[in-house]
């Protein structure tokens, strides 16, 4: 769906199946199909946020490390941003020159929150993970963010200023949005496509004597799915530049939704998932203190008194014991997420204390009898 230099290819022809959904309005309508069946999925995700935000909050106040808030605000950043998007896509009209500039600058935008994004996710796995400082968080994003404004700033204005003939719509007579054309589609494709390659090779080279790399599958999976999709998304935008072949553009359209859809509960699935769903996940990011960064006071952890009762609720699958300031577990299997004491009595269950409680009065009776004895 992008295109600079290919202005000397014949246009796709408008009964193409795979264009004809980019700009079909459903009865005659804004409402276009390719808006809708993004906004769906990204629809229902938000639905799926919602009615999982009390039980995510407690536990986000239940961590020390502020790792996982940075993603879980990621999270939601994308999604409201590409459900805004499909809502003001419908409702501007595409054919008139400030209806399809408000449509290409919101792309622009929701490119943007990816990409930073897909980039944080990178960085903090290989780089930073065993420093998941807030100092560090903050200077990981600043970069990410620049990496990103300077990428999308490029985008938009090849969209703007040299839009595709390819993706221009004689019925209207305006242009799609092509994501910065097919040549700048297929080198941004194919240039995180070697990244993740590469990131993939990594276990596998002398340079991981040097590197604090990954150790869980998921990182890996989660590389690999990135690396095909650019790769699929590189070859559909090559064959539409240089191959002259329209049904390419079926490629590049599957591979755009795949991202543009479902690229947000992927980052979901992968590093939040396992946090949010059990009581001690084996976490793919740790924090510990800087020297720049003083420990406040409800960094310090102290010990947790397991519950005895043997009815548990959701406080108890929420509280997690950590034993020191922070726990060395940068994505291995079988570390336990920092717990920040100042919600360790609220989060305990009534049973929980009820519990230790009676446990405490019978141990000091027993003793009283000893010492009678």
């Amino acid at each position: 769906m992008d295109g600079n230099n290919a202005s000397d290819l014949p246009p796709v022809k408008e009964e193409a199946f795979c264009k004809y959904v980019l700009y079909y309005g459903l009865n005659n309508s804004r409402v276009r199909i390719w808006d809708l069946i993004i906004l769906i999925p990204n629809a229902l995700f938000v639905l799926f946020l919602v009615v999982r935000f009390n039980k995510a909050q407690l536990k986000l106040r239940a961590t020390s490390s502020p790792i996982f808030l940075t993603f879980y605000s990621l999270v939601w950043g994308n999604v409201i941003v590409s459900v805004i998007r499909c809502a003001v896509s419908m409702t501007v009209n595409a054919a008139m020159p400030v209806g399809g500039l408000i449509d290409k600058i919101l792309w622009v935008i929701v490119r943007f929150f990816l990409l930073a994004t897909e980039m944080s996710v990178v960085i903090f796995g290989l780089a930073f993970g065993h420093m998941d400082s807030r100092s560090s968080i903050r200077y990981v994003l600043l970069a990410t963010s620049l990496i990103s404004l300077a990428f999308t700033v490029t985008q938009g204005t090849l969209e703007i200023i040299m839009p595709n003939d390819m993706f221009h719509i004689d019925i209207g007579d305006y242009d799609l949005f092509g994501h910065g054309g097919m040549l700048f589609w297929f080198t941004s494709s194919l240039v995180f496509a070697v990244i993740y390659f590469i990131i993939l090779l990594l276990p596998w080279i002398p340079l991981r004597e040097y590197l604090a790399l990954p150790t869980k599958l998921s990182f890996y999976l989660y590389v690999l799915l990135l690396a095909l999709l650019d790769t699929t998304q590189a070859i559909g935008a090559g064959l539409l530049t240089w191959g002259d072949v329209p049904s390419a553009l079926c490629v590049v359209d599957v591979t755009t939704w795949l991202y543009f859809s479902l690229y947000t509960p992927l980052v979901y699935h992968t590093f939040l998932s396992e946090f949010f769903s059990v009581s001690q996940p084996s976490i793919m990011f740790s924090y510990k203190a800087q020297m720049d960064e003083p420990l406040d006071d409800d960094q310090v952890s102290l010990p947790h008194q397991q519950s005895f009762s043997s009815l548990k609720t959701d406080s108890d699958y929420i509280y997690q014991q950590s034993n020191s300031v922070y726990d060395s577990t940068l994505f291995e299997a079988g570390g336990t997420t920092p717990m920040n004491p100042v919600y360790s009595a609220s989060l305990q269950s009534p049973d929980s204390i009820a519990s230790g409680q009676s446990i405490d009065i019978g141990v000091a009776f027993q003793n009283q009898n000893m010492l009678s004895t």
